[in-house]
């Protein structure tokens, strides 16, 4: 087991894990700027200056809120669509670098093959 894990760590596996998530804390602090300070004040605008995060009920002596559940599921839907437009380009972007596959060489026709079986059948 010590050979499997000095061998998995000196793979790079663990370092490209780490960068992952160093870029990922990274681009989650802008996401959730780009949330938090532009999308949800034009989201209040269209909604009439709403802010669910001051929705709250009280139940006994426990208080409900449910304004920050709503606003976490948007700051959720929001960052998923800005992610998804994200890898969206960037495929689009790797798409168009790849250089073109090229064409198969194009084999015998059917007429071809049944004219070389006729051949071989006289024979």
């Amino acid at each position: 087991m010590i050979k499997e894990f000095k061998d998995f760590i000196s793979k790079g596996n663990v370092m490209d894990m780490a960068v992952g998530i160093i870029i990922g804390a990274a681009f989650t602090a802008i996401v959730g700027s780009l949330v938090a300070d532009l999308i949800n004040p034009i989201i209040g605008i269209f909604m009439g200056g709403v802010d669910f995060a001051g929705l709250s009920a009280t139940v006994g002596e426990a208080e409900l809120t449910y304004g920050n559940f709503i606003m976490a599921i948007i700051n959720f839907l929001v960052i998923a669509f800005v992610v998804f437009m994200l890898v969206r380009s960037l495929n689009k972007m790797k798409k168009a670098e790849e250089p073109a596959a090229p064409a198969a060489p194009a084999g015998p026709t059917q007429e071809e093959l049944l004219a070389d079986i006729l051949a071989a059948l006289n024979k």
